[in-house]
């Protein structure tokens, strides 16, 4: 997947969560659209080189969005809005071996209170429901979800238990924007919660796919499936 043309600059600070003033190249400070709602530990730094992408929609009050950073070991994707693209993209290309032989893809479905990211349908009418996390902590070489406490997280971990105990196929994907981790693992030093929620989810029966990817100033691209760590033992996913 392309990145758009990018523009590079330097990170003065973010704030109000979705906010993010860079000086550019020649000095000229400009706002960003923050398109992540995270925390982002670790990835917000000041001082650190950053990417944006320019819009010239006369619709948008915020012409820039931060795309990039560069950290220590890695350049880091911020934006939560590349993850579905880019797993939706690779699975309809034939990537994701442990999701290939569907025949349909459908974006943003609404099942019972919450909505999912993606469904897949064989002509059977086979189902398998897909939440895609968007992961950039890594302390390390451990990537690690959530960032930030989530009750959003573990409501969508409560309805694919529903969806799986009725007969559907259901697996949370957790997308690394970055290319220096080894092994996924919940944050359970962030929020408990969820990993506990994550662990009853994968016994009964939700499915978990982490993959990496590969990132450059031109493209990114899903690299290779790590492994997860849940309870100091290694569960293939």
């Amino acid at each position: 997947m392309h990145w758009p043309e990018l523009i590079k600059g330097t990170l003065v600070k973010r704030y109000k969560r979705f906010l993010a003033d860079v000086k550019l190249f020649d000095n000229k400070l400009v706002t960003a659209h923050c398109a992540n709602p995270g925390k982002m530990t670790e990835c917000s730094t000041p001082g650190q080189t950053v990417w944006l992408s320019y819009h010239d929609n006369p619709k948008r009050k915020l012409k820039y969005t931060w795309e990039l950073i560069q950290m220590p070991d890695s350049l880091v994707g911020v934006n939560t809005q590349i993850p579905n693209r880019l797993v939706s993209m690779s699975i309809k290309s034939g990537a994701v071996k442990e999701l290939a032989g569907y025949d349909s893809i459908k974006q943003e479905v609404k099942t019972g209170n919450s909505r999912l990211d993606i469904l897949l349908t064989k002509k059977n009418s086979d189902k398998c429901f897909i939440e895609v996390k968007n992961c950039t902590l890594v302390k390390k070489r451990t990537a690690q979800f959530p960032d930030a406490v989530t009750a959003r997280g573990r409501k969508h971990l409560a309805e694919m238990q529903k969806l799986t105990l009725s007969g559907s196929r259901c697996v949370m994907f957790f997308l690394i924007q970055r290319t220096d981790a080894d092994i996924f693992k919940p944050a359970d030093s962030i929020d408990p919660e969820y990993g506990a929620e994550l662990r009853k989810a994968v016994k009964n029966g939700v499915e978990i796919l982490a993959y990496d990817t590969g990132i450059d100033l031109k493209s990114i691209w899903l690299n290779s499936r790590i492994l997860c760590d849940l309870d100091n033992g290694v569960h293939p996913g």
